[in-house]
Formats: structure tokens, C-alpha cells, sequence
């Protein structure tokens, strides 16, 4: 834990899924100008009032649910409070922050102040550029963040942007961000609720777990819904291109007037580390477990039905040494998605299903572990245990357990974790390998 942050006291608050707010009524892309958060005097709003009194007053960032993962927000109007979540993750000063906002009105305020609370002046130019326009009809409140210049005078404290001119804007389309985010008046400047390198935080326990004495406030929404984090497009480029795989598929993107011919750039100069990202999560390995990783690919024909000839010899060398100088391996963690089968040809037991240990914080999805021994080559001698779970098939559903896995094997001790991948098309299978390759240690193909 950094220095500057001396150890606090974590309180994690629960706001129910009820009615917190909704867009005032508008047209298109206006249906997005103000958010109007709930008049009620629920718990939930007074959780919401709350946490939005500390954002506004407190050098501490608050954790918190969008659609995509849980992100660890703080008042991006000021340094204070930006440093602040460097402080807690651990993260690079040079890796920039994207910055969320409860609707179009307060995005407009920040880029041309001063406006007129629907967002536009009569006459005046919108600040916000057209090429954008059928994108934000399209997908927000939603999984994109776009790339906008950076005003001369801007409110976005620097640290936001690491020194580059521009940020990065999302709307969240979670209730609770937006009114959050609302009831402090400032955007949010919010990147996944963990410790840097950690896989994200997709449940209140998650961000518990990472910042537990870090941070005073963590808002328990449930669990995330999408599992990984937003796309970023940047639209002043041309043609335009995508910076990070995330939520929203480049096959939806190029839906778009003026998208038609999206490029992918997320795998630029940057991407290893030579010059400054322009976006997050491009220069730094990300989303990795404290076991070691190897990844299949989807074309490591090796591999097409489970652990690899090589990698089971490996294992089987390697296992039931745990009292030698060289420690190997005594726990193998398997995560697979489409076609392994269970134990992924390992020799093991039956593994049966062996549910998590209660945790102070309930999720609303948990990670099915199927635990067994694990024998040698002969099946007789036991030399280790082997922790064996599914994600899913459908991509979408290995996207949204992809964290949680990872997360749930690393509670569970796994030495080495072998994942499955899956076949990288242009949607959101491309995030989900995105993900997995920066967080592996081995990839086999």
C-alpha cells in the first residue's frame, strides 16, 4: 500500500435495484441531456447522497458498479482526489483515466462552460463532435468510451489525462453510476475497482478483497452485467480506430455513419511499453492472478480438447513438490469455455462441486469449482488437487465470469491456471482475449 495512504476503516454499503432515476424526456441524442435522480427518501438515495457528500469533500475515491465492471471513482475536477486512486491501485502516474458522466449536459459543461442546463445554448456550436453523434445515439448509456479533445482551460485535473490532450468520456448506463455521479455535480474519473495488475472487479466483494483499508466506501450493486470493460474509439483520427476491445464489438461500431471503416489499433507501439498509451489499459500488464497463466489460444491445435501432452508432463514432473527447494506445482487450476471437458484430460478424481466459503460480502454469481485429487501418470499416487470450473459457452457469458474465475482460483491458491480461449472474432470475444493475453504468462498457438 502506498505511503500516502494511510490504513482506513471499509464500509460497504447496499443500494438496492429500484428506481434511482431516469433521462428527462428527449429526442435522439437529447434524450441523454439531464439525468434526473429519484426524489425519494429510500435508504438506497440516502446511500447515493452519501457517498456522493464524501466524492465531493474527500481525497479518497469511492468504489462502485457500472454495467461493465466496478469502478474505483473520484472527483476528476481535482487533483487531490484524482492522485488518490493512483494511491490505491497502485497504478502508473503515466496511464490515463476515463472519466464518467450522468448525461450530456454535464459533458458539454466541460468541454464549452458555460451552458444551459439541457446542454446547448441557442446558436451555439455543440462541442461535442458530429462524428461521434451516432455513436452516443447508438450506444450510450453503454460500454464505450470515446476519445475527445481536452479544453485549453479545462476542469479535468491533469493527472486524468497523464499529460496527453485528450480523455476519454463514458456514459455508464448502471442507474446507480448515473446517479452518483449526478448527486456530486462533477464527473467521475473511475478506472476498475483493484489493485493495479489484478484482474477487475465485477462484485462489491471483489473491490472488498483489493482495497479493503485502502478506501472508506464501496457501494454494493450486485454484479456487473457485461464483465469487462468499456471499448474505447477514438473518432478524431482518420479513418477512426479502436483503442481497447471492451463491450461494444467493432462489428457494431461499423454500423455507424462515418464507422464504417474502423480500424483496430490496440495493438500499437505503446502496447509494449514504448512510448505513453493513449488510452487505458494499452501500455500495462493488466488483469493477471497471482498464479501463473497459460493460455490456449483457440488455433493451438494441441490443445483442441484439453491440456496439451506437453503441459500434462509438465505437470505431472512438476506436481507433489511443494517441500523441495523449487517449489512445483500442487494446485492446477483449469478454466474452460467451449470444448474441454472436465479435468481437460488431467487424471483426476471425480471433482465434485466444492462451493466458495462464506465471504463478508454476498455475490450474485459464484464461481462453480469442481476440486478432486489430482493422480499421476499411472492413476494411482496422488500428487496434487486439481480446481476445475466452466465459464460458459456462450461468449457473453464467459466475458461476464472471465474476473470472477480468475479471482475465485487465486482465493483457492491455484499454482498454474490453464484457460481455454476462445476463437478472437470482432466482438466482444475480442475482449474477452484482449483480457486473457495480458493477463497470461505462457500463451500457447
Amino acid at each position: 500500500m502506498s505511503q500516502d495512504l494511510p490504513r482506513v476503516t471499509t464500509r460497504v454499503l447496499k443500494v438496492d435495484n429500484e428506481y434511482l432515476g431516469k433521462f428527462k424526456d428527449g429526442q435522439d441524442v437529447e434524450r441523454l441531456g439531464i439525468w434526473e435522480v429519484s426524489t425519494s427518501d429510500s435508504p438506497s438515495i440516502r446511500v447515493l447522497k452519501e457517498a456522493a457528500e464524501y466524492l465531493r469533500t474527500k481525497d479518497l475515491p469511492v468504489g462502485f458498479p457500472t454495467e461493465t465492471v466496478y469502478g474505483l471513482g473520484a472527483d476528476a475536477t481535482r487533483s487531490g482526489s484524482v492522485k488518490s486512486i493512483f494511491a490505491a491501485k497502485g497504478r502508473p502516474s503515466d496511464n490515463p483515466l476515463i472519466s464518467h458522466f450522468c448525461d450530456l449536459g454535464m459533458l458539454r459543461d466541460l468541454l464549452s462552460p458555460p451552458r444551459t442546463a439541457c446542454g446547448l445554448m441557442n446558436g451555439a456550436t455543440d462541442p461535442i463532435p458530429e462524428i461521434y453523434k451516432a455513436l452516443i445515439n447508438r450506444f450510450w448509456p453503454g460500454p464505450l468510451t470515446i476519445l475527445l479533445p481536452n479544453p485549453v482551460s479545462s476542469r479535468l485535473a491533469p493527472e486524468v489525462t497523464a499529460g496527453l490532450r485528450c480523455f476519454g468520456a463514458r456514459m455508464p448506463s448502471s442507474p446507480l453510476a448515473l446517479s452518483l455521479i449526478k448527486l456530486a455535480g462533477v464527473p467521475l474519473a473511475a478506472p476498475s475497482a483493484n489493485a493495479s495488475t489484478r484482474p477487475s472487479a465485477t462484485t462489491a466483494g471483489d473491490v472488498l478483497e483489493d482495497m479493503d483499508g485502502r478506501i472508506e466506501l464501496i457501494l454494493d450493486g450486485g454484479s456487473c452485467l457485461v464483465g469487462v470493460e468499456s471499448t474505447v474509439v477514438d473518432g478524431l483520427c482518420d479513418p477512426p480506430v479502436v483503442l481497447r476491445p471492451g463491450g461494444v464489438s467493432m462489428d457494431e461500431i461499423r454500423t455507424c455513419r462515418g464507422w464504417e471503416h474502423v480500424e483496430k489499433a490496440y495493438k500499437d507501439q505503446s502496447e509494449i511499453g514504448k512510448s505513453a498509451p493513449r488510452a487505458p489499459g494499452m501500455k500495462y500488464k493488466h488483469y493477471s492472478p497471482r498464479a501463473r497463466v497459460v493460455l490456449y489460444e483457440a488455433t493451438y491445435k494441441a490443445g483442441e480438447s484439453g491440456i496439451a501432452p506437453e503441459d500434462v508432463k509438465t505437470i505431472y514432473n512438476m506436481s507433489g513438490r511443494e517441500n523441495d527447494s523449487a517449489p512445483g506445482f500442487t494446485r492446477i487450476g483449469v478454466i474452460r469455455t467451449q470444448h474441454w471437458k472436465h479435468g481437460a484430460g488431467l487424471r483426476c478424481g471425480k471433482l465434485d462441486l466444492q462451493r466458495p466459503a462464506g465471504r463478508e460480502v454476498d455475490t450474485e454469481v459464484e464461481a462453480d469449482v469442481h476440486e478432486d485429487e489430482l493422480y499421476d501418470a499411472s492413476g494411482e499416487t496422488s500428487i496434487g488437487r486439481v480446481l476445475d470450473l466452466s465459464i460458459g459457452q456462450d461468449v457473453k457469458s464467459i466475458a461476464q465470469g472471465l474476473f470472477a474465475a480468475l479471482r475465485e482460483l487465486d482465493r483457492r491458491k491455484a499454482d498454474v491456471i490453464f484457460i481455454e480461449g476462445i476463437q478472437d472474432n470482432e466482438d466482444i470475444a475480442a475482449a474477452v482475449m484482449n483480457r486473457l493475453r495480458k493477463a497470461a504468462s505462457v500463451i500457447r498457438s
